[in-house]
């Protein structure tokens, strides 16, 4: 399967006309990261469809009573695009918490499951994923963080992400709020402070600062929360080559690290 870190892909249901697909072999893998800040893998061949919809109903403002927005997120903890997107995807909320509920629920995916746990050099380990060409991905995303405030990072280590999925499984159950906020957390951490994904120490402090109980015995025992996760991963990474993926009440399917005002249109759609 082809696994991929996504910066923009719009796809809908509701408005099949206007589509345009690009196929990159795996020889264009690069430009297609300059083409259109697609984070891929070198061994990927990736399927973009862009939409542009004319015919889709714009929510009517007439009514007082607030429209349930859910959105489902398959994402990955070391995917910097699935970071942006959240970003992204947190202005668009706050922008629109007047008009919609929102119910946002994150699931599993693995970009490398076959990662190290021990952990390796982040610049290391893309040095030996894209050779010369890391250096300038690197400064891609460094722009890409600086334009929504952060300073993104390469020290510290990279590795398998399966105890932070099983964390976000374990804070799901104490409620979404904290879900969404340990999400930020691990990214605000691993993304601009170093910290290793795969850091015990780093994954209990992170939920310990948005309230999580619980999670240093949940964590002790390496096959709580593991068949949840591999059972999520079946059934939202089956149909997907890339995150971040979204899925908004449904229906409407985002892909990447989209800008506010794609999920505020996406968000008219849904609740309409």
């Amino acid at each position: 399967m082809t696994r991929s870190c996504s910066s923009f892909t719009l796809i809908s249901r509701q408005c099949k006309a206007n589509l345009t697909a690009i196929r990159v072999s795996p020889g264009k893998a690069f430009e297609l990261w300059n083409l259109s800040s697609h984070c891929i893998l070198p061994d990927s061949t990736v399927l973009i469809v862009l939409r542009h919809c004319r015919h889709s109903r714009i929510m009517s403002g007439t009514s007082s009573e607030k429209k349930l927005v859910r959105i489902d997120i398959s994402s990955d903890t070391v995917c910097p695009w699935c970071f942006v997107g959240k970003k992204n995807l947190d202005k668009a909320i706050a922008a629109s918490k007047d008009k919609y509920n929102f119910e946002i629920i994150w699931h599993p995916y693995q970009l490398d499951p076959n990662a190290p746990k021990e952990g390796v050099g982040k610049r290391e380990f893309y040095k030996e994923k894209f050779g010369f060409q890391s250096e300038q991905m690197e400064a891609r995303m460094s722009e890409v963080f600086r334009n929504i405030g952060l300073e993104y990072s390469l020290s510290g280590l990279t590795g398998n992400t399966i105890d932070s999925h099983r964390l976000i499984y374990f804070a799901r159950e104490k409620g979404l709020d904290k879900q969404h906020d340990l999400v930020e957390e691990l990214g605000t951490g691993y993304f601009t402070q170093g910290k290793y994904i795969g850091d015990h120490q780093f994954l209990l402090e992170s939920a310990a600062k948005v309230g999580i109980v619980g999670a240093e015995e949940f964590l002790k025992d390496p096959n709580n929360g593991l068949k949840e996760v591999e059972e999520e991963l079946k059934t939202y990474s089956r149909n997907i080559t890339g995150v971040p993926y979204y899925v908004i009440n449904g229906d409407q399917k985002l892909s990447g690290g989209q800008p506010p005002e794609v999920f505020l249109r996406a968000f008219q759609v849904a609740a309409s």
